[in-house]
């Protein structure tokens, strides 16, 4: 049974993963190309691969999309980003549990997925394949954001340590 104080670790890390959401979304970010963000609620999603079981990290992740979805995304935007959540997780949480990557990599790879899983969100619901082009440059912004949203997720693990809670 979890205590309190973990309780109030996975709310306050939800919420603060909310805010950043809210944060990205108004930030004027345009590099004209459509649906490229910073990532940024993902610092809280690496860090909690890195700090809690991976359930407990799942549950954080999953519910910092949902609610992101419903306030700032509406139902669409919300199975975008749930396929790219389920995928990107998976792929760090595997790449985390090797023991041969840092945070940085596991973030990196993170960014790179999410941005798989949309594409091929985007195919399905389009049907069409063409959307498959619009990869690279996802990839691209995948890593950048990766890189950063890591360093932050490192500042974080290295202070608070791999708990396992």
């Amino acid at each position: 049974m979890p205590d309190t104080k973990n309780i109030a670790r996975i709310g306050m890390l939800v919420a603060v993963a909310f805010v950043l959401s809210y944060i990205e979304s108004v930030l004027p970010l345009n590099l004209g190309i459509p649906g490229i963000k910073a990532g940024l609620s993902n610092i809280v999603v690496v860090f909690s691969i890195f700090y809690f079981r991976p359930l407990t990290a799942f549950g954080i992740s999953i519910v910092r999309i949902v609610l992101s979805g419903l306030a700032f995304g509406g139902l669409s935007g919300m199975l975008y980003s749930m396929a790219g959540g389920i995928l990107s997780f998976i792929i760090m949480l595997v790449l985390k549990k090797t023991q041969k990557f840092s945070v940085y990599g596991v973030s990196v790879a993170g960014g790179v997925f999410h941005n798989i899983g949309q594409i091929l969100v985007a195919m399905a619901v389009l049907q069409n394949s063409m959307v498959v082009y619009y990869l690279p440059f996802l990839l691209v912004a995948g890593v950048v954001a990766g890189i950063i949203t890591g360093m932050l997720a490192a500042i974080l693990v290295k202070r608070f340590g791999d708990a396992g809670v």
